[in-house]
């Protein structure tokens, strides 16, 4: 019995002893997966980070050099370009642009917000016939190119007279035409619990109160992220501007910037560079504090009540 003990103990530690270096080869073998990882991240970071870098350096660089010089590092840096920036262009000053901006970029919130919100109420809580073909056709308009419907919606909007005004920028958002946001708030409020629309009506409530009292304010993720998206894509809008504004006094930001470059005569590279820094820092500001928002919104589109 003593000799059979032995020799199972010399076997345990005989596979023990062969068995101890596994442990830290795996450990190594993690170790350079995460080093090789990492690495992999930061060469990527820098690829996708260096046109802004290059942005922020040439705002600091006389137009020469930023035409035909390629190096980075500038040989004589100035705020310059800000200056001439900030001064305007055309008699317009560079804040009536931001302002203008603003005012288009606010109001497409609030519009595709509010739209948007009843619409997806409609589809996803109230029955009514052909709810499924109409949704289908909504969803169907996101396959349309935006450059197939820019004759036909110009011509109307010139016989309506509204050529040079917002309202072609902003009528859409204020009629639920943007079927992206339409259909994240569907998908978002088809995971709320139908328990609390029967208990609202058990209650006497409404259609209207129902969606102003519990949808609402559950649908705080999905109407932050459609806030982000709408603001976005309004402030670094640039072709609907560019075809229904023709007044520099109503130039947004994007369109100001082609006011720098005139190819029949001198085109300040240098200012028009250093406007784009100072109109890519909202956006920047606007993501970076409501970032938390956009992703709790994102991330809940696949959470079932």
């Amino acid at each position: 019995m003593s000799t059979a003990t032995s020799t199972t103990t010399a076997a345990a530690l005989t596979d023990d002893r062969r068995g101890a270096p596994r442990r830290p080869r795996r450990q190594q073998g993690a170790l350079g997966r995460s080093v090789l990882l990492h690495a992999l991240s930061l060469v990527i970071l820098a690829v996708a980070l260096y046109p802004v870098l290059w942005m922020l350096v040439s705002s600091l660089k006389p137009t020469d050099e930023i035409v035909g010089d390629a190096s980075l590092v500038p040989s004589d840096a100035s705020f310059d370009n800000y200056r001439t920036a900030l001064a305007g262009i055309g008699g317009v000053s560079a804040w009536t642009f931001a302002w203008n901006s603003l005012v288009l970029a606010v109001l497409s919130v609030i519009g595709t917000v509010l739209s948007s919100a009843v619409t997806a109420y409609a589809f996803a809580r109230i029955q009514f016939a052909g709810r499924k073909v109409w949704f289908a056709l909504m969803i169907g308009t996101l396959l349309l190119p935006f450059h197939v419907l820019i004759i036909p919606q110009y011509i109307v909007f010139q016989k309506l007279g509204l050529v040079g005004t917002y309202v072609p920028l902003l009528i859409g958002k204020f009629l639920a035409a943007e079927a992206f946001f339409v259909f994240l708030m569907v998908q978002f409020m088809r995971n709320v619990p139908r328990e609390l629309d029967e208990a609202a009506r058990i209650d006497g409530c409404g259609h209207v109160r129902v969606f102003s009292r519990i949808m609402l304010p559950l649908m705080r993720p999905a109407i932050i992220t459609s806030s982000i998206f709408a603001f976005i894509w309004s402030w670094n809008d640039f072709l609907g501007p560019l075809l229904y504004l023709n007044d520099p006094q109503k130039y947004p930001l994007p369109l100001a910037l082609r006011l720098f470059v005139d190819q029949t005569s001198v085109s300040d590279y240098g200012a028009m560079i250093a406007m784009s820094v100072l109109a890519l820092l909202p956006v920047m500001l606007f993501f970076l504090v409501f970032q938390r928002f956009l992703v709790d919104g994102v991330a809940t589109q696949g959470l079932k009540g």
